[in-house]
């Protein structure tokens, strides 16, 4: 495949993937997010591999910058699934003092 076809295929990806994710409703977020960390663990594996077979310096240092760029993409993604997912946790009960010490306020 030459360079103009695979640069077509890349274009039209990006404006199918920015069609498809702007209108995926926010209480899918969460999910969704899981879902594409998983995909960044396997693109993850992928970098490390090829990165492991480089033959040269340029395709080395190109295998560390995706290595790199996979791991904070996915570690930023976990990172901001565990915010949201502590959005939707509740407040809790709230906390009793301990015991043996006495509380402020009215004698009984």
């Amino acid at each position: 495949m030459t360079n103009v076809g695979l640069l077509t295929i890349f274009m039209l990806s990006v404006f199918v993937g920015f069609e498809v994710i702007s209108k995926v409703s926010t209480i899918l977020h969460t999910p969704l997010m899981s879902g594409a960390n998983a995909i960044h663990g396997v693109i993850l594996v992928g970098a490390i591999l090829i990165t492991g077979d480089a033959h040269g310096a340029v395709q080395l240092t190109l295998g560390f910058i995706a290595v790199v760029l996979a791991t904070g993409n996915m570690v930023g993604g976990f990172v901001v699934t565990d915010r949201m997912l502590e959005m939707f946790k509740g407040r809790g009960a709230p906390k009793r003092p301990a015991a043996g010490v006495e509380q402020s306020g009215p004698a009984s």
